[in-house]
């Protein structure tokens, strides 16, 4: 049976929330050759964004099953936020082709426009999007906020957010007075210390600390992967005499390895060519040499009014080959603890290449793994580990490394969950594995993994039976995966006919509740699970009905009389289910 694909918004949002930064010179967002100042619009250097301003518009209504643009039209900050979190596109069109941040930018809603934005939704100028929203705004604050955003780097990815965030929690690396973090201005302010996580090497230049852990480093630079096997391999201080040796730049090479993107003072980037030369960060080294010649030669008219001590140099790792970020990088040592991992009790510490300091324990397996990693990206590794430290604090036995044991989990399923933590996607997956997939994430704390093993998924749902199609419909439902349960009520929205012949699809309708109220009178989108009530999940056929509305009654004149049909032929089928389970029933007693 050929089934026709309903066409998919992927999301394209990012999980890391920063505060607003001040003015910047941005030199370079994405590569070496951009230039850019920032805004000197007059009317709007007046005016400053306080707190009190993101909390002074109320939205207009609740809207809990709305979908993005109702909740963005609404202010509806809650549902908002919900919808954002699973995975919603935030720069999906609607049928008149507007995004969710336009209709938060004409109602005014502050705190609505500035969760959008830090999500990632387009606001920058001389894009249909962003020019949208910036003659839309319903006041000057609101454009304030729009450019305060374009001069921001684009958000970061999970596993770059997580790193950096236990970057910024280690006491050494946070700067609030603007000198502790290197003269980086905003990037120092994001640290917090509920993502503290203790280092294990400390280095100090120019007399000022900079905490950073043993596998990140490695990872990163062959250099560091040298020292720490070798001389620094003991050590829990590095301290470098040298006073040539530039703390900012240092700093900003580290925080690079965490994060993939370099933000430095142009006054540093000298010195921070230097460094990449002995750290043999070939690919960057490159990079900013290229910038540098650049800026020899250019005329940066738009930055005469500026000290140099506020340009900066802002480097996204996509301008790197695929093989220098933080990706590749930390799938190199996954592959690597994946070959030194066993079967036997074998815990010991003899692998120092792959800088192991923990070992988790699943069916019979001993994954060989990294503190940071794991506590970075999932909260119940964070207080499992913490636990571990507190039990074997005080103790001299360091020939064995600790060890946690999980249960209830098979060791296919770990590969893949911890490939995940270490590279922030699946290359591929077993369809056989996915249940299993979803349940770990719920009960590991790792929300976005459903996400990623949504990805790997999609395409094998291209070619899926209609009994396949029902079967990844109430496993998505069940465990809140808003992208495949999506896809697969669009496919069932698309093909209605041809499922409605399948007896796999009849039999699903009589394990869902009953539609919700006449169905003429529902006029809201589909919504993501979440509503009001205190209910998790949407009602199924509510949404399924909803989406085939939009297909067969494009016209609000017809919208009721197609609700009929839907609830017509839904009776029809639901009947036919009953009967085929009756006669099922007694032919089943006729032969025992």
């Amino acid at each position: 049976m050929m089934l026709n694909s309903p066409v998919q918004s992927l999301p394209s949002r990012g999980y890391m929330l920063e505060q607003l930064p001040p003015p910047i010179a941005i030199l370079s967002t994405t590569a070496a050759t951009m230039t850019t100042s920032p805004p000197h619009a007059t009317d709007l250097e007046s005016i400053s964004l306080e707190p009190a301003d993101f909390l002074s518009t109320h939205p207009l209504k609740k809207v809990p099953h709305g979908d993005v643009f109702e909740a963005a039209r609404a202010g509806d900050v809650e549902r908002l936020s919900y919808l954002l979190e699973s995975g919603v596109n935030v720069n999906a069109r609607d049928r008149w082709d507007s995004v969710a941040l336009y209709y938060a930018c004409l109602a005014g809603h502050l705190d609505a426009a500035r969760m959008l934005l830090e999500s990632g939704a387009i606001c920058e100028e001389h894009t249909f999007e962003g020019d949208r929203c910036h003659y839309a705004a319903l006041n000057l604050k609101v454009r304030k906020l729009l450019k305060a955003f374009e001069a921001r780097p684009p958000p970061l990815g999970a596993l770059q957010g997580d790193l950096r965030e236990v970057f910024f929690g280690c006491e050494g690396n946070q700067g609030g007075d603007g000198v502790g973090d290197g003269g980086l201005g905003f990037l120092g302010q994001v640290g917090s210390s509920s993502n503290h996580f203790p280092s294990d090497i400390i280095f100090y230049a120019q007399g000022r600390p900079i905490e950073a852990h043993r596998v990140i480093l490695s990872a990163r630079s062959a250099f560091f992967k040298m020292k720490f096997e070798t001389e620094w391999k003991d050590r829990a201080e590095v301290r470098f005499s040298k006073e040539k040796l530039s703390y900012p730049a240092l700093y900003s090479l580290i925080h690079f390895f965490y994060a993939d993107r370099l933000e430095i003072a142009v006054d540093d980037m000298e010195d921070l060519v230097r460094i990449c030369k002995v750290c043999k960060c070939e690919s960057l080294r490159k990079v900013l040499e290229k910038e540098l010649n650049h800026q020899r030669f250019a005329d940066y008219k738009a930055l005469r009014e500026i000290e140099s001590s506020q340009r900066r140099f802002i480097l996204q790792s996509s301008s790197l080959p695929e093989e220098d970020r933080l990706p590749a990088a930390l799938h190199r040592i996954f592959q690597i603890c994946l070959q030194n991992s066993c079967v036997e009790q074998d815990m010991d510490n003899r692998y120092v290449e792959d800088l192991a300091d923990i070992c988790v324990k699943v069916d019979g397996t001993v994954f060989r793994c990294h503190q940071v990693v794991l506590a970075s990206r999932s909260d119940y590794f964070k207080t499992r580990i913490f636990r571990i430290k507190d039990f074997l604090n005080g103790t001299d036995d360091s020939s064995c490394l600790p060890c946690i044991e999980e249960n209830d989990l098979s060791k296919e399923a770990f590969e893949k969950m911890i490939e995940y933590m270490y590279t922030d996607a699946l290359r591929d997956i077993d369809p056989e594995q996915v249940e299993e997939m979803f349940d770990a994430a719920s009960r590991y704390f790792l929300l976005p993994l459903k996400r990623a093993v949504a990805d790997a998924l999609l395409p094998h749902l291209e070619m899926a039976s209609p009994a396949e199609v029902c079967h990844w419909l109430l496993l998505a439902d069940m465990y809140d995966v808003v992208k495949i349960r999506e896809y697969c009520l669009d496919m069932l929205a698309c093909n209605f006919k041809a499922f409605s012949d399948t007896r796999e699809f009849r039999a699903m309708l009589l394990t869902l509740p009953p539609p919700s109220g006449d169905s003429s009178l529902r006029t809201t989108a589909p919504s993501a699970p979440g509503t009001e009530g205190g209910s998790n999940q949407a009602n199924l056929l509510d949404d399924l009905r909803e989406k085939w509305l939009e297909i067969e009654a494009a016209d609000l004149d017809e919208r009721d009389e197609s609700a009929f049909e839907f609830d017509r032929q839904l009776k029809e089928l639901i009947f036919m289910a009953e009967q085929e389970q009756l006669d099922e029933s007694q032919d089943s007693t006729t032969d025992q």
